[in-house]
């Protein structure tokens, strides 16, 4: 089958930004139908990665020499960089972390420990990841915050009035929700989440990791307060990640880590800090990361994500499609709003011999909880094979995988 006419995008000039794509696997070509895990890199990243280990590369923010100050000029970039990817109003709003996982315990840690009272709740919801589950459950235990979990419809999506139940008697302090749910694809409706968060007295964390690499994110106009989102899913490298909080929220919280770089003086009997996004910065960060991660900031706006966002929503209806007509697929997730992920189960098989099937053919999915157990009670399973899809992704590769759970099924009989 031919690939989806897509005038607004050059699928096949982009694929050759990724050498990785080129290569063979167990003989067949590749098939990378993983990219919600990690995608893949272009050349752009790879090479700005390079360049500054080459040319340029020393500590940042503490050198007085040229190749600090050219390597501090470069990595504080990104942090303009991000600011503009998410519309902060201020580039000090912006806190350069590992990935998302630290961006959340950092508000988990500093926000939840240093702002929240005990008797107040935090409200999540059941399509969370357990990045977005577990520093609760510990702030839960070491802090006295009640943790609330809001319901989910069988379509997958946001039940707004059981959110809104949970939120009546005013006690909830934060609600810490997915932007986009890794299982089921559901872009959960955040601007009216923050309007009804906010309207009972909450703050509004979104986990941004899928959505962000889908869609424009612009923080001012969702009304958030907190966003947090990792680089190796929007096609930078590993090590390196964002929180945006609203400056006077960043201002309130204590640190997060303590060290250096995110002190302005230390005495054995005091120690003042940084003003932000500093204070959250302790010790050297990940500077190639970090130059990586602005080179591919800089590699998805010069695609443009209304045209991102036109080409993974022809994929996904395309997907659902072509797999919803594989005898023995269920498909989990059906949300009017959905990005390009999708889960499925094949009934004669268990969805980690699915995936090691589909690898002999080249194809690779994900297998298994995807960090969402909670989530896959709610379902009333055990695991999902998981197809995800990026701007490299071809309508051919979604019809190869449909042809191979074809084989995989037969396969079973």
């Amino acid at each position: 089958m031919n690939d989806l006419a897509l005038p607004v995008l050059d699928v096949a000039k982009i694929r050759r930004d990724f050498p990785i794509l080129s290569q063979s696997v167990r003989g067949k070509p590749l098939v990378f139908l993983d990219s919600a895990a990690s995608a893949q890199k272009p050349l752009a990243v790879i090479e700005a990665m390079v360049q500054a280990m080459e040319t340029q590369y020393a500590n940042v923010h503490r050198g007085l020499h040229w190749m600090s100050e050219r390597t501090t000029e470069a990595y504080e970039a990104t942090r303009d960089a991000v600011a503009r990817l998410v519309n902060a109003a201020d580039r000090a709003e912006i806190v350069f972390t590992h990935n998302s996982t630290e961006a959340l315990n950092l508000v988990a840690h500093s926000y939840g420990r240093g702002v929240l009272k005990p008797g107040q709740a935090v409200l999540i919801s059941d399509m969370e990841h357990h990045s977005n589950i577990v520093p609760w459950q510990m702030l839960r235990d070491d802090h006295g915050i009640e943790l609330r979990v809001a319901p989910i419809t069988d379509a997958g999506e946001l039940d707004m009035e059981g959110f809104e139940r949970l939120l009546e008697d005013g006690k909830v302090g934060l609600v810490a929700m997915t932007h986009m749910s890794n299982v089921l694809g559901t872009y959960t409706p955040a601007a009216r989440i923050a309007q009804v968060a906010h309207a009972h007295g909450a703050k509004l964390l979104l986990d941004g990791s899928q959505a962000i690499v889908h869609r424009r994110v612009d923080v001012q106009a969702l009304d958030c307060d907190f966003y947090a989102f990792t680089g190796h899913k929007l096609y930078g490298p590993t090590g390196i990640g964002a929180l945006w909080g609203r400056r006077e929220l960043l201002e309130a919280m204590p640190p997060f880590l303590g060290g250096g770089d995110m002190i302005s003086s230390v005495t054995y009997e005091h120690t003042t800090w940084a003003a932000v996004p500093h204070k959250f910065e302790a010790g050297t960060p990940p500077i190639l990361e970090g130059i990586g991660l602005g080179a591919a900031i800089a590699w998805v706006d010069a695609i443009g994500y209304a045209a991102i966002a036109a080409h993974e929503q022809a994929l996904t209806e395309h997907a659902i499609a072509r797999l919803s007509a594989v005898e023995g697929v269920t498909i989990f997730g059906r949300a009017q709003d959905r990005g390009g992920v999708v889960s499925f189960t094949l009934d004669r098989a268990h969805a980690h011999d699915v995936a090691t099937l589909l690898d002999r053919s080249g194809i690779a999915v994900r297998a298994g909880h995807h960090c969402a157990e909670p989530l896959m009670r709610r379902l009333g399973i055990q695991s999902t094979a998981r197809a995800s899809f990026a701007v490299y992704t071809t309508a051919a590769e979604i019809d190869f995988l449909a042809d191979a759970l074809v084989r995989v099924r037969e396969f079973f009989a």
